[in-house]
């Protein structure tokens, strides 16, 4: 059964009345027994994913990504709404005549692409993390041919939108007034009333399932009140359903002290849960440390709640994240500092749901399912003789111990609370291999000794 210990929060959650106790919400919600954590059903959960694009519902062999992705015990995707890859359609009928969109009639393929996405995710109790706006879709080569332009449209003007018809600046310029639309800002009824239509439709499909999490942008630079905005929004209409959802915005610095960042972390009102994707443009043990950081502010501030990570960089054949050794550890670090989803960037950028990503995503759950992972927190105090990104420890003091090397070294773990036997099991990562070895003892702790890359010790009472 699950555990409500803190009834009066749940009653605000839901929105129910006073004396009315709430069912159990099916499919994602925040934990109530671990906040930092998610869960399925009413049990907690670890999210672990990849795939090999970000618009998902737009990939032909979308069920065998989907097969691949679950054979390995991976439960989580990225969604982004966008349209501007060969092959992909837009959300908007398009005439044949004149060739323009109109605004006013769907594309039933685009949506049926949506809605076989939901299903075939649901079925397989994979999470769903939808973005909203695709920003990248809106600028440059993009906008050219988005229907949103006024130049694609039937429906309205340049004059009447004061929408451009050219945008050749990058999206953190935030040249685009698309993005500007919303009552605090510009106002632009004619615009925002299409815009409304759009996440109208999109709520119409995804509010049918448990599955779905909602990120309103991707990398965005424009005012935190475009995000407020449609967060409110989307909760609305779930409420009208009667259906508890989860947003978050993502922000475009790589740098998380950014103020920007902080309108997530400190709105929790807005944004129920925090996305720090950006966080793996780090390195290193950069990475970790600034990850669990973003984890203890939030602690701090008495607003814990999940950290995603939709995006883990690192792939020899991109130009972000130190290439594919460090994208594994990135993927490993986040997952043991605490994050409450992780997922493997599309390639070249990351190593999307390729072999290499199968591996290790299978690798992560069973290593993860052998300790008590949602009670243990990041104990690299323990670890003796450790140097910089050598080896990170996740604990129960007592219990349990998960040790990471990225690569070859040796540490002294810290064992002294142990109060009876322990046994030593060894995962070489990559390759599935799990054999129980002997260990030396040296005062109140054992020597860990990786004899390479990505290798994992668990530590348990026999």
């Amino acid at each position: 059964m699950r555990k409500r210990p803190l009834i009066l929060l749940a009653l605000f959650m839901t929105g129910c009345s006073t004396g009315e106790i709430p069912g159990i919400q099916t499919g994602i919600d925040v934990s109530l027994t671990y906040p930092q954590y998610w869960e399925y059903n009413g049990e907690p959960v670890l999210l672990l994913g990849g795939s090999d694009e970000d618009n998902l519902f737009q990939l032909p062999h979308l069920e065998q990504q989907l097969d691949r992705l679950a054979s390995v015990g991976g439960n989580y995707v990225r969604n982004t709404m966008s349209s501007r890859d060969s092959g992909n359609v837009w959300a908007f009928h398009q005439d044949p005549e004149s060739g323009k969109y109109d605004l006013n009639e769907w594309n039933p393929e685009y949506w049926n692409r949506f809605q076989s996405l939901l299903e075939l995710t649901s079925q397989r109790e994979i999470v769903v993390q939808v973005e909203v706006w695709a920003t990248f879709d809106f600028y440059r080569d993009n906008w050219e041919v988005n229907p949103f332009n006024p130049k694609n449209n039937l429906n309205y003007t340049e004059e009447r939108t004061r929408l451009p018809l050219e945008v050749k600046t990058h999206p953190t310029r935030c040249d685009n007034p698309f993005f500007w639309s919303v009552p605090s800002h510009q106002n632009n009824m004619p615009l925002l009333h299409y815009q409304q239509r759009f996440v109208d439709k999109l709520l119409s499909h995804s509010l049918e399932f448990g599955n779905v999490l909602y990120c309103i942008d991707n990398e965005t630079s424009v005012t935190s009140e475009w995000g407020k905005f449609w967060s409110d929004y989307i909760r609305k209409r779930a409420k009208e359903r009667v259906k508890t959802v989860h947003v978050t915005e993502m922000w475009d610095p790589w740098d998380l002290n950014h103020i920007s960042h902080r309108e997530s972390f400190d709105h929790p009102e807005t944004y129920s849960f925090v996305e720090i994707s950006q966080n793996n443009h780090q390195w290193g043990e950069n990475q970790w440390t600034n990850g669990l950081k973003q984890i203890e502010k939030l602690r701090l501030a008495g607003n814990l709640r999940p950290v995603n990570n939709v995006k883990t960089y690192g792939n020899d054949l991109g130009r972000h994240g130190g290439g594919t050794q460090n994208g594994i550890q990135s993927f490993i670090r986040s997952t043991l500092f605490g994050s409450a989803a992780v997922r493997f960037h599309r390639p070249p950028s990351g190593l999307g749901l390729g072999d290499t990503a199968l591996a290790v995503i299978h690798d992560m759950r069973m290593a993860t399912d052998r300790i008590d992972f949602f009670n243990a927190r990041p104990h690299n105090d323990l670890l003796r003789n450790r140097e910089e990104n050598e080896a990170y420890c996740r604990a129960v003091p007592g219990k349990d111990y998960l040790v990471y090397f990225p690569g070859s070294g040796e540490v002294d773990l810290d064992i002294s609370t142990m109060e009876t036997g322990y046994q030593v099991a060894h995962l070489e990562m990559l390759t599935g291999q799990w054999t129980t070895i002997d260990v030396e003892d040296i005062d109140g702790a054992i020597r860990l000794r990786s004899p390479g890359q990505h290798n994992i010790f668990v530590i348990q009472n026999p």
